[in-house]
């Protein structure tokens, strides 16, 4: 089996714990901090947890040190949504299984894709996608063609529905078709994400089974998408364990023993295993003004359904150097990043000590989702100060 490729993330700094990464580094750049065995335990999580092949969502976070962490924790299967993204795991990781599963493509992506670098997983919901796909992989017996479900379910924060999808009539005339190209016909569906009801996965993997009643096409594998949720503030989620429950259940009730079952988590894998230590540059009155912002690594801020996302820790250094949290009475202050844009600010008050002030640092958890991947060098500021705690 091939090593991942050495890359300078593979010797950073590392601190027994994130107060110990602050006091050596002094940092006056947003630092993302590195947890192996957070991510270990996500990946295990879901390779235990869940009967079937589990895909990492790299959109979430296709950074070198997650691709990595997560390879050494077990994860083989990555769930890609570009030719751009299988490119960029099968550089870090060349052994890695990338499955292509955007149901709708940029011309000769999924011909490259799967003469290139051997993917056979592909998504459609339409038959113009369907049409291209065939065209460009030759209708080759091993690719399987995931028809994908519309799933407006409920029980996710943001659906994943209005973009992408077809309605069981629809996706069973493409599975015909599937079938008749000599393609292996399969279904997925997305029931959106940071989902917090299992039974949503359940009412999905019904409206698949009805689906193939309609078509009287056997599929040969069923998708069950992403959304798993991540524990940040707030009331937790759901235990794993209910999901994949639930999941067991429902699909023992699809009446197809032996299908082949994956899965998608990106979110739940990752969010945990880094967080972010930003700067405040300046305190003005109930305004702080950080060394990140929304054009960095917090781009999924703008989503109002976030409301108790990224628990803010402050911490200080005292007069020999030694970083601390900070206790006392909270306030809500409005924050702002670096950038000069007027719209660089948190959609919402962050609760801190009273006595924040220039020169502190606030730390955010389980900031590994959709913050590395998002963050932009817009106005020369772009967040890349890495760290490993452990």
């Amino acid at each position: 089996m091939t090593a991942p490729a050495p890359d300078r993330f593979d010797t950073l700094p590392r601190f027994a714990t994130a107060l110990k990464a602050i006091e050596s580094l002094k940092p006056t750049e947003p630092l993302y901090l590195v947890f192996p065995d957070k991510f270990a335990l996500a990946a295990q999580t879901f390779l235990k947890g869940f009967d079937g092949d589990v895909l990492y969502a790299a959109k979430s976070n296709p950074h070198p040190v997650a691709l990595k962490n997560l390879w050494a924790a077990g994860i083989r299967h990555f769930d890609t949504a570009s030719l751009g993204e299988i490119e960029a795991v099968k550089s870090v990781l060349p052994d890695a299984i990338c499955h292509f599963m955007a149901p709708v493509r940029l011309a000769g992506q999924a011909k490259a894709a799967f003469e290139k670098y051997g993917v056979t997983d592909f998504v459609v919901d339409s038959d113009a996608e369907l049409d291209k796909l065939l065209a460009e992989t030759g209708k080759s017996k091993t690719v399987r063609v995931f028809v994908r479900l519309v799933a407006s379910l409920g029980g996710a924060l943001l659906e994943m529905s209005s973009k992408y999808g077809c309605r069981p009539e629809e996706a069973a005339k493409l599975l015909k078709r599937v079938r008749i190209s000599g393609c292996q016909p399969c279904l997925t569906f997305h029931v959106g994400s940071q989902c917090l009801s299992p039974f949503s996965y359940a009412q999905a993997i019904e409206i698949a089974q009805q689906t193939v009643r309609l078509s009287g096409v056997e599929i040969m594998a069923l998708d069950i998408g992403g959304g798993f949720p991540a524990a940040y503030s707030g009331e937790p989620p759901p235990p794993y364990h209910w999901f994949f429950d639930m999941i067991k259940t429902a699909l023992d009730n699809f009446g197809a023993p032996g299908l082949k079952v994956m899965c998608e988590p990106g979110r739940a894998l990752c969010a945990p295993g880094i967080s972010l230590v930003a700067q405040v540059v300046l305190r003005r009155g109930d305004r702080l003004y950080m060394n990140d912002g929304i054009y960095g690594s917090f781009d999924e801020q703008r989503f109002a359904s976030f409301d108790e996302d990224y628990p803010p820790t402050a911490i200080a250094l005292d007069a020999k150097g030694k970083a601390k949290a900070m206790t006392g009475a909270k306030r809500p202050f409005r924050v702002f990043g670096p950038t000069c844009d007027s719209a660089d600010k948190l959609p919402r008050p962050l609760m801190l000590p009273d006595s924040i002030g220039n020169g502190d640092y606030i730390l955010f958890d389980a900031m590994g989702a959709y913050t590395v991947s998002s963050r932009s060098a817009f106005n020369g500021y772009y967040p890349d100060g890495w760290a490993v705690v452990g």
